[in-house]
């Protein structure tokens, strides 16, 4: 297991970092701007390895009735080594609500794995992403 530091809170987390960490774990057209608003917009936990970022989960919140993992990004290279675990583990402390969140279907038994239960269905009704 390598030594990764963890900021619960991380509100100086770099868009462009931010970016390219996203783009190693979800290629994709990301836009700076809308992405340093959205970034603002939730409570951040980050993983690093010395000035790396190699992970990355956000929690939406309203603060009293609903929190949601809109996402976790793990670099590959840093995947099965307990980061994700850690990184869904200060999530949950850090929230101030409970958390409901979709999953894909291959990342299921990670998420059975560290302690979360299978609750409700998800649907989704997706538009373009504002580029």
């Amino acid at each position: 297991m390598v030594a990764i530091s963890y900021k619960t809170h991380d509100k100086h987390l770099d868009t462009a970092g931010f970016i390219d960490m996203a783009m190693q774990v979800w290629p994709g057209n990301y836009h700076s701007q809308y992405t340093k608003e959205t970034l603002a917009k939730t409570i951040n936990t980050t993983a690093w390895d010395g000035d790396k970022l190699v992970g990355c989960v956000r929690v939406l919140t309203d603060g009293y009735f609903f929190g949601t993992i809109t996402e976790i990004l793990v670099l590959p290279e840093y995947r099965r080594q307990g980061v994700g675990e850690k990184l869904m583990a200060l999530a949950f402390e850090t929230s101030p609500t409970s958390l409901f969140f979709g999953a894909q279907p291959e990342a299921v038994p990670f998420y059975e794995n560290i302690g979360h239960e299978k609750s409700m269905q998800s649907f989704s009704k997706k538009k373009p992403r504002r580029q």
